[in-house]
Order: C-alpha cells, then structure tokens, then sequence
C-alpha cells in the first residue's frame, strides 16, 4: 500500500503512466526528494521502503605529490552510474554530516555515490587546483567505480554543492564523454559576478537582496593579506576561522558555538589596527562596512576562467541547475544566468528555483505543488 502511494504520487509527472514500469523513474525520484529532505509521516515510510541498503568504505585518490582521501557509499544493488559527490565550501569537508546524509540518499537509489577530499574548500579558499582535483576524481571515478563498466558505454554523472557546484560544471566539461550529466545544487555561473553580490547585495538585475554575512568572511580570508600588514595576516585569519567554525556550531549546539563566538571577539580585541577593525565587522556580521573594503580585492580572487563555468567551454553533456529561489549565499538569478549562457551554446539544461530550498538544503515546509516540481526535476539524472 506504502509503495503504491509513491506510484500515484509520481503518476502525474509520467503524463498519466498507469504501469510501474513507466512511473519507476518518477517513483525513485519521489522516494529520494522525500529521505532527502526527511519528511516524515505516511510518505517517509513509502520512501524508506525504496532505500536500499548500504556499505561504505573509503579509498584515496593519488593526485599530483598529494593523496585525497575518499569515501564510497555502494547500494545493495548498483542499478545506475556511478555519481561523483562534490562538497561545498565547508570545514567539514567529506565528512560534513549533511553532505554525508545528502550521499547515502542518493546511493540508496541504486547510484554508487563517491565523495573526494578538496582540502582547499575545507579551508574555505576557492581555487583553480580545486578543478583540477575535480576533473581527476571524475577521471577515477568513471575508470575505478562505474560498477566495472567502461566509461563511455555508462559515464558518470557529477553533483556538485555550492560553490562546488560551478567549479563542477567546468570539471564536467573538460571530462567530456567520460560524464553523463553534471548538476549544481546552489551553485554560481560567474564567480566574479556572485562575489560582487555577496560584497553589495545587488543582483545583476539591479534588484537588492541582503546577503548571507558569511560570504564576505570567506572573502576576507581569502584577501587578508591583501587587506592588513604581512605580520597581522594569520592573526586575523585564525580569528575568521574561529568565526566560522562558532557559525557551523551554532546550527546544531548553540551553548558550544557562544562559546567559540566569544571567543572570536577575544581574538579581535588581541589583534592590532587594522585587522581589529576588519575582525570586529566579521563579529559583528556587518557586511555594509566589510563588503564595500573587500570590493577592490575581488579580483584577486575570481578572475581565472577555471573557476567560473561562464567563462569556460561548456559541458556536452547535460547540465541540471537546482537554486533555492531566495538564496542569499549565492543568489538564485546565479543559475538562471548560466543556462541561458549555456543554451547560447546548444548545451542542454534543466533549471529549476524553488521556494523549498535555503542554500543548497532540502529544509523548508514542502507544498505539492513545489514538491512535483522537484520530483520532476530529480527524476531527470537519477
């Protein structure tokens, strides 16, 4: 009875389906939309009873003079291509728990799911070599964990979150035939352009929209030593890390991240002029005063093409774009901008911006009809 109810749920999207077989591709993407943004009640059950069963293990990835530890998440039964899992900008990296819950959910729809190491977005920096990383783990991915197949009769597909997302895109088109589809979750098209955003919140449009204090934080990390005297640079960075590291805390053990938010603005009041001046606008979450002082720095950040799918050769294979249409990390018009790039150039995109995602989350109250929409769009790469 459970799984009958994810049939009818997913029958409308199949143009009136009546048989199992034609709704199964829209059954399996209901099944996944629902554990992934674990709604509970009678259809948390029909979904569960989709999963399968998982074993996970772990692998390393020789690149250049470095190793990049990996994880595996193998269903019961591969029925699908293998999915490289690319991580955002996050400490936590491969093991941040919701990219992890984010991983099993699509293993247990019959994906082998491979997550890689990126140490530079673990430090929160946004850099060309991390594309390259990405490009050689998709490499590894097809050759290696395509469940024995060769890449070019199964290629396989590439998610990237965040600002992985982008950078996704672009490792996807150097892979060419060796990929079947990339999709970025929250991702951006232009580096430099989401940047300038997050520094002014002005979208390309002219509209204004407050954005999320921590992009500037990540900026001024990045530019600190373009910014404060050479001898004041990992004073301040110490203290932005401590500042983010009290901004993840505070998700999940707010007692534990006042902690760490105090101890932040110990650090800025230590720090000397001018990185106690830019360390007090990181505390204070003051993005008018920090993003106006970032804005001639940019480009030390943003300006190779590897970094900004826009700016690169475009994927042949299939590009899906997911935004959450009030985001304030990377704005929602990030993702309208590139398809449209995109399909300047014949690639083929599906692109969807929904109310029921934050920045790159499954986390808000879902309606029906938002709901269809998104088992519609899921059910195109899975």
């Amino acid at each position: 009875m459970l799984r009958r109810l994810l049939i009818v749920v997913a029958a409308p999207l199949a143009l009136g389906a009546v048989l199992y077989a034609a709704a199964q591709d829209y059954v399996e993407a209901a099944a996944f939309v629902v554990r992934a943004a674990e709604m509970g009640g009678l259809a948390g059950r029909a979904a569960a009873l989709e999963a399968q069963a998982l074993r996970e293990h772990t692998d390393a990835l020789r690149w250049r003079d470095e190793t990049l530890r990996a994880r595996i998440f193998e269903p019961q039964r591969v029925g699908r291509g293998a999915v490289l899992l690319v991580p955002g900008v996050h400490a936590g990296g491969i093991d941040e728990p919701r990219l992890v819950h984010f991983a099993r959910e699509i293993a247990a729809a019959g994906h082998r799911v491979v997550t890689v190491e990126l140490p530079d977005l673990a430090r929160y920096e946004i850099t060309p070599r991390t594309t390259d990383m990405i490009e050689a783990a998709g490499d590894w991915v097809a050759r290696e964990w395509n469940d024995g197949h060769d890449a070019r009769a199964r290629p396989v597909g590439i998610i990237g979150i965040s600002f992985g997302g982008g950078l996704a895109v672009v490792a996807a088109a150097r892979l060419k035939d060796r990929v079947g589809w990339v999709l970025s979750f929250g991702g951006h098209g232009d580096l430099p352009r989401t940047l300038q955003y997050l520094c002014t919140g002005i979208e390309p449009d002219g509209s204004e929209r407050p954005p999320h204090d921590y992009g500037v934080a990540v900026i001024l990390l990045g530019v600190a030593d373009l910014v404060v005297p050479s001898d004041q640079v990992e004073p301040l960075r110490r203290g932005i890390l401590t500042f983010l590291e009290a901004s993840h805390l505070d998700m999940t053990d707010k007692d534990q991240a006042a902690a760490v938010f105090r101890e932040a603005h110990e650090m800025a009041a230590a720090m000397d002029e001018p990185a106690r001046t830019y360390m007090g606008w990181v505390n204070a979450r003051d993005v008018g005063q920090l993003g106006p002082a970032l804005l001639p720095h940019l480009g030390a950040l943003a300006g190779d093409p590897a970094l900004s799918p826009e700016r690169h050769a475009p994927p042949s294979a299939p590009v899906y774009l997911l935004h959450g249409a009030d985001d304030n990390v990377i704005p929602a018009v990030e993702s309208e901008l590139l398809a449209a790039a995109l399909r300047r150039q014949g690639t083929r995109v599906t692109q969807l911006a929904t109310p029921l995602i934050t920045h790159a989350e499954l986390d808000r109250r879902p309606g029906p009809a938002e709901v269809w929409r998104l088992v519609r769009f899921w059910a195109g790469p899975m």
